[in-house]
């Protein structure tokens, strides 16, 4: 079936280049969006300008593009809207060592500290979804930074996010092997839990999935988030049944817990003071738990609908921090005291271990009577970490595919096969996550806390850049009377939303290492060296990268009225009336079977 009319159906010249048709569209100046509807199916018709340019702006220092040019350099448009929402909703819900925070700061500090994080986790998505459905770029929210703001920011936000992926893929396998060591602990040889056997075993089944194209690893992650979900479900529902005392002893603690020992814990010193570095101490814990949420602008390349997938992505996004975090949290505090000896136990065996014996949720199990619950944990702590793995490795070569395409990187690293995977980029990234292979060798536990620590600092940084894109692609939208009705998503925090998100992260980035600072806080009473290069070893190499940029390349800030809005756009909207179309042929002319309209307005709003 043939894609509905639009706008640019007038005037449309076509042109030879090397064998293949380009569609070229005359330039024009920005008007208020068409919309039309096909049967009730809305398509947004946005003009765009540059006709040239189907995809994103080049690097300053390139002549030409890549991905405009080469097919052997185009991603293919296979993830599904569901897939898409489910990874979403299941990204971030990865291992989080919140047994430590919770005796340190007690349930009152983490409550408030999950809620603050999470207001700054979905502004920074709000802001990202606004930029991404107007212009779903193959390189998410990098090409942003790099159109709206300079270059030099989207260079060095590319490079580190590519380096934050590259060390949490590694992470994450290390966590997996820490986890599967549980099972071994009576061998007296412990020949079960090789390390290095699992690490090959774990990389060969993640650089599988990746390998067989963007449609069978969303499928994949569709299933493996799902299972997420279910998990953190049952362990909403076995926390709440226990604090009513309905498992085991029967013995209903409601808020007892909050009331003796409390709700705020000391941590460093006493009093007012101690309380206030309790609840700061949840932040870095918060920041980790968090991050990943964003992986949803690196997908927008690749999906078969946008415009649809992101505004949903985002809705998850408040979805799961109210849900799956807050609420947890909340009833994490119910079931176990923060002086508890077992939860004082768990956190002595979280300095060496990431397996369900550090878990605060097996702490819960055994003070309600079940201890034999922790065999389970383990295999959802175990699903958790190898899909982070496999979601990681993702983004890590999407990252390099698009710094390549940017001209930021060599160009091999933009090449795809005939599945539209960039195969040079996956391989190098997976060579990358041989630095797992270090747990045999030096020690896993310290390894991955060292990688928590980097991770954390590099995610904030990445949350600033996209705070600082979305605040740059406002000011250019105004500047060029771009009105936020032509938008198909607007955050609902709007500009102010995002500078007071922007301070707060910067703010936290900078105490990030306040701890090391305290005098008798670290066990060893002294200055860690060790851990303060790791808490700000990222923000230097950051910045190192944006001016180095700016100092070689000597580029300078886009200017609001300068910045490429529409570019590309001409494209993205003719993919996005080919698939609507194709859609209301699939469906026989109906916009909404029977049974999507009910999921619509049931689960629709927050599946």
């Amino acid at each position: 079936m043939a894609a509905p009319p639009n706008q640019y159906d007038e005037g449309l010249e076509m042109s030879q280049y090397d064998g293949m048709e380009v569609h070229q569209y005359p330039e024009q100046t920005y008007q208020r969006p068409q919309t039309n509807d096909y049967h009730g199916m809305e398509v947004h018709n946005y003009p765009g300008h540059d006709p040239d340019d189907t995809s994103e702006k080049p690097a300053l220092h390139e002549e030409t593009y890549v991905y405009n040019e080469d097919p052997r350099s185009q991603l293919h448009r296979d993830l599904k809207t569901r897939q898409i929402a489910m990874i979403a909703l299941g990204g971030a819900l990865a291992h989080s060592n919140s047994g430590p925070t919770l005796s340190q700061s007690g349930p009152g500090s983490m409550l408030i500290g999950y809620a603050l994080v999470g207001t700054l986790c979905y502004a920074v998505m709000s802001a990202m979804g606004e930029m991404a459905a107007w212009l779903p770029l193959p390189s998410g929210f990098t090409g942003f930074a790099h159109r709206f703001v300079d270059p030099a920011l989207g260079f060095a936000l590319g490079w580190n996010y590519w380096f934050k992926y590259i060390i949490t893929t590694p992470n994450n396998l290390i966590a997996s092997v820490l986890i599967i060591g549980f099972w071994f602990e009576g061998d007296p040889n412990n020949k079960g839990a090789s390390p290095a056997l699992y690490v090959t075993l774990f990389l060969i089944a993640i650089i599988a999935i990746n390998y067989w194209g963007v449609g069978f690893f969303g499928e994949a992650e569709f299933w493996l988030s799902s299972v997420k979900v279910l998990i953190m479900i049952g362990m909403i529902l076995f926390t709440l049944i226990s604090a009513a005392g309905g498992v085991g002893h029967h013995n209903a603690t409601g808020f007892k817990f909050w009331h003796h020992p409390g709700a705020f814990a000391e941590y460093g010193t006493t009093g007012a003071a101690g309380r206030f570095l309790a609840f700061w101490n949840v932040m870095q814990n918060a920041v980790f738990s968090y991050l990943g949420a964003e992986l949803v602008g690196i997908t927008v390349g690749e999906a078969q609908n946008p415009r649809k997938a992101i505004p949903r992505a985002v809705r998850l996004t408040f979805f799961r921090i109210v849900f799956f975090y807050i609420v947890l949290v909340v009833l994490l505090g119910m079931n176990v005291p923060y002086d508890s000896p077992e939860l004082l136990s768990s956190v002595t065996e979280s300095t060496t271990t990431a397996s369900a014996k550090a878990s605060p949720f097996v702490v819960a199990a055994t003070l309600a009577g079940e201890p034999a619950l922790k065999n389970l944990i383990n295999v959802c702590l175990l699903i958790f970490t190898f899909s982070a793995a496999n979601s990681d490795l993702y983004i890590a070569t999407r990252s390099l595919y698009a710094l390549a395409i940017e001209g930021n990187a060599p160009k091999i690293f933009s090449r795809t096969d005939d599945r539209g995977v960039p195969i040079y980029a996956l391989a190098l990234s997976s060579t990358c996550c041989v630095s797992a292979y270090m747990s045999v060798d030096v020690g896993a536990f310290k390894t991955f806390q060292y990688f928590v620590q980097l991770v954390t600092v590099f995610g904030i940084l990445t949350w600033i850049s996209i705070l600082l894109s979305h605040i740059y692609f406002v000011r250019a939208r105004h500047a060029q009377g771009i009105p936020d009705t032509a938008l198909a998503y607007v955050s609902p925090f709007g500009v102010r939303g995002s500078w007071a998100a922007l301070i707060f992260a910067c703010f936290i980035t900078v105490f990030n290492g306040w701890g090391d600072f305290v005098h008798n806080l670290k066990a060893s009473g002294n200055f860690d060296y060790k851990d303060f290069i790791v808490d700000y070893l990222p923000v230097p190499i950051y910045l190192g990268l944006i001016f180095g940029y700016k100092l070689i390349m000597k580029t300078e800030g886009v200017r609001p009225e300068d910045a490429d809005l529409l570019g590309g756009k001409a494209k993205i909207d003719e993919d996005e009336a080919e698939f609507l179309a194709g859609e209301l042929n699939r469906k026989g002319g109906l916009a909404e079977t029977k049974w999507e309209r009910v999921y619509r307005l049931t689960l629709g709003n927050f599946f």
